[in-house]
């Protein structure tokens, strides 16, 4: 059962998946290497499976996930009850490993940590990912909540939804004198195809299924599928044959740089609405149909976990998000 578990083992395997090796870890438990194989080695054997891949860094297997999320949760509520009952312990921080897609990350969801109290000894944990890998971190235990683009619920997580993330058509005015004869208009399905494309990296769909729409001859576009959360990656890249967008395809993969590089007139793109707004007041944008946009839906998925430092993060993303976000992401 697992409270037969020796908890310090359960701890170093957890520190071992955090840090990615043996070593890392030894270093942060500050013990040898061969101490903390030999607890890992031990607890493998006490539970009957194998807990991790021994790659670089280190995977936790199915097994091995249910240990993580078992020993994260542990330790969250650890923090709590020392909290509650006024032990001063280490003083460290509460700590919240959280997954972000890039375009929230780059937009509305650092001002919503600032919402959190600021007398919450808190230390987040960052991790930029793509919706099927928040679902998969999840799942491992190696974060404890996320934003996503997928309603359904991880397995032990509760899931709310948060709104729309609205993406719009735009390119540089240079650009659209030099591909599109100077009209932003609705560039044809053709027009679009041959003029440079900005993609956040070589599964980002979304400028395709804008091509794709119905307006440009394509099969429909249903709000968050096939679209993911706009930067987001498919399981696998895209066939050249089911691209809509770009003999020129341009990678920028971060957020920010994927805007600039369409205001710089590198290519064409969907950027975020909220994002591309005072590039548009400014002039250095210009929307290639003011008429259409695609809608990506956004949730907040979490362990369901007592924690007050997990609630008061969820309240305050949820809080922001309803200030930032169009509404209703399931209507």
């Amino acid at each position: 059962m697992m409270t037969d578990l020796p908890l310090d083992q359960v701890r170093t395997l957890l520190t071992v998946v955090d840090e990615g090796t043996f070593e890392a870890a030894a270093a942060v438990l500050h013990v040898t290497p061969s101490a903390v194989s030999q607890r890992v080695k031990a607890l493998e054997q006490r539970t009957g499976r194998v807990l991790l891949l021994r790659t670089k860094p280190v995977r936790p297997t199915g097994s091995g996930e249910a240990v993580v999320r078992f020993a994260r949760r542990l330790a969250a509520l650890e923090r709590d009850t020392r909290a509650e009952l006024g032990m001063s312990g280490t003083g460290e921080p509460t700590r919240l490993p959280i997954a972000v897609n890039a375009d929230s990350l780059a937009t509305w969801f650092l001002p919503a940590l600032t919402r959190v109290p600021a007398d919450l000894p808190l230390c987040y944990e960052l991790r930029r990912e793509d919706q099927d890998h928040t679902a998969a971190l999840l799942r491992e235990g190696l974060v404890m909540a996320a934003v996503t683009s997928s309603p359904d619920a991880v397995p032990g997580c509760s899931v709310h939804a948060l709104g729309r993330m609205r993406y719009v058509p735009v390119a540089s005015p240079s650009f659209v004198a030099r591909w599109f004869g100077g009209r932003s208009g609705s560039p044809s399905r053709e027009l679009l195809r041959a003029a440079p494309v900005i993609v956040f990296d070589r599964r980002d769909d979304l400028q395709d299924a804008f091509v794709r729409e119905p307006a440009h001859g394509g099969g429909p576009v249903r709000d968050g599928e096939p679209v993911r959360d706009g930067k987001s990656a498919p399981d696998r890249e895209p066939a050249p044959d089911a691209r809509g967008a770009g003999a020129v395809r341009h990678l920028v993969p971060t957020s920010e740089g994927f805007a600039e590089a369409v205001a710089a007139g590198m290519g064409w793109g969907m950027v975020p609405e909220v994002q591309a707004d005072p590039l548009l007041r400014s002039g250095r944008l210009v929307r290639l149909a003011p008429d259409r946009h695609i809608d990506v839906p956004l949730f907040w998925q979490q362990w369901k976990l007592g924690s007050p430092a997990l609630a008061a993060v969820a309240q305050a993303v949820r809080a922001e998000a309803a200030r930032t976000l169009d509404r209703d992401p399931t209507g």
